[in-house]
């Protein structure tokens, strides 16, 4: 039931997304830039908006907008109530709970809620016996192709939490950001150097893997991760 939360989240955002870009893009055909539908006075606007040849705007255009900017309006109430109350529950957090490991992850830097909420909530809910039980729920394994002589690496399984692998990949390039002097950023950097494209691709993923079983450890036991600092305290 945990999931539902940071699920719903994901699919409300896309569809403010989606109601903002069908506004943009409703203006933007009339030769009408730099428009922001969530702007105060959007639609007090409308009438004084004119198309790239002066004109004003179409009327059935113009209705079609206000009701785009009515769905847009309230899938943004709905994602900021979903914000709302993620907060509260962080700073409600009880020792021992699911929110108390999401702040925990938040305490490292290049890890937000959003991130902390989806590794906990995906991920870190269940007990892992060891880092390959770890690596194969977010699909991060390797697959090998073993056929009498013939032996290759076919690539990482997919067969885990696609959710939670794609998160796995967002985290390992913001640990490569905020976390430059860690032992996984040294790692990554000693193997790709100066290369790009392909082989960093599939460094990243390496990486990944990695990252997500040093967090394992750092929620379960509480060890940080080699080299990893925490976010400054005001």
């Amino acid at each position: 039931d945990r999931k539902r939360r940071t699920r719903e989240r994901g699919r409300v955002l896309q569809g403010e997304t989606a109601h903002t870009n069908r506004l943009i893009g409703l203006v933007f055909g009339q030769g009408i830039r730099d428009a922001m539908p969530l702007k105060p006075g959007f639609l007090a606007s409308l009438d004084k908006l004119r198309t790239g040849d002066g004109r004003a705007l179409p009327p059935r255009l113009k209705e079609e907008i206000v009701r785009e900017h009515e769905r847009l309006c309230l899938v943004h109430k709905q994602f900021l109530a979903l914000e709302a109350k993620s907060k509260a529950e962080l700073r409600a957090a009880a020792p021992g709970s699911a929110e108390a490991k999401i702040m925990q992850l938040i305490d490292l830097k290049s890890i937000g809620p959003v991130g902390g909420q989806e590794l906990v909530n995906e991920v870190f809910y269940r007990s892992f016996d060891n880092r390959r039980q770890v690596g194969s729920y977010f699909g991060l394994t390797g697959t090998p192709y073993d056929s009498g002589e013939s032996r290759r690496e076919q690539g990482i399984s997919k067969a885990g939490n696609r959710r939670a692998r794609r998160m796995a990949i967002e985290l390992a390039w913001l640990w490569l950001r905020h976390q430059p002097g860690s032992a996984l950023s040294r790692w990554f950097r000693q193997r790709v150097g100066a290369l790009k494209g392909r082989i960093r691709r599939i460094t990243i993923v390496a990486m990944a893997r990695k990252l997500m079983v040093a967090l394992w450890h750092y929620v379960t036991t509480g060890v940080v991760p080699t080299g990893a600092v925490s976010r400054p305290t005001f």
